[in-house]
């Protein structure tokens, strides 16, 4: 038998970059160069904002999960404009009581575009020698 290619629409998913990061109690999975719609957050437009709670990253070098979060991981996103998604409407109703009630509701957001996603950073630390470790026992008392 002879070997398959691969067919393109294969290639271009295995050299994409996404990230999964939890913000606002959700997690989404963002790409770079994209826009989202995330709950409203305290910036203005055109500010640059830096979520490091990664829970896993896909790219050229390979999967990275984290335990819980990702080491050294930030995806950095451009606040666009702060909009309002689309309204809903909750109609609650006891059968033979006449008891009605309509409520309606428009969850605040703001769309932010995904400008890079990078693991580590690029200025590395030097490692510290390490010196012999000296246990020493404290005793705190409470004389009050």
């Amino acid at each position: 038998m002879a070997a398959k290619k691969p067919s393109p629409k294969q290639e271009t998913t295995q050299t994409e970059t996404y990230a999964i990061v939890e913000t606002s109690g959700k997690q989404f999975w963002l790409q770079a160069n994209r826009y989202y719609d995330l709950d409203r957050c305290n910036a203005e437009i055109n500010d640059v904002l830096t979520i490091k709670n990664v829970l896993l990253i896909k790219d050229e070098k390979g999967l990275k999960l984290g335990k819980p979060y990702v080491k050294d991981a930030k995806v950095e996103i451009k606040v666009l404009e702060h909009r309002r998604g689309p309204k809903i409407i909750v109609y609650k109703m006891r059968p033979k009581k006449k008891t009605r009630r309509k409520n309606g509701h428009r969850q605040e957001l703001t769309r932010v575009l995904v400008q890079s996603i990078t693991v580590g950073s690029k200025t590395k630390k030097a490692k510290e020698t390490k010196e012999p470790k000296t246990t020493t026992n404290k005793v705190e008392s409470d004389l009050s």
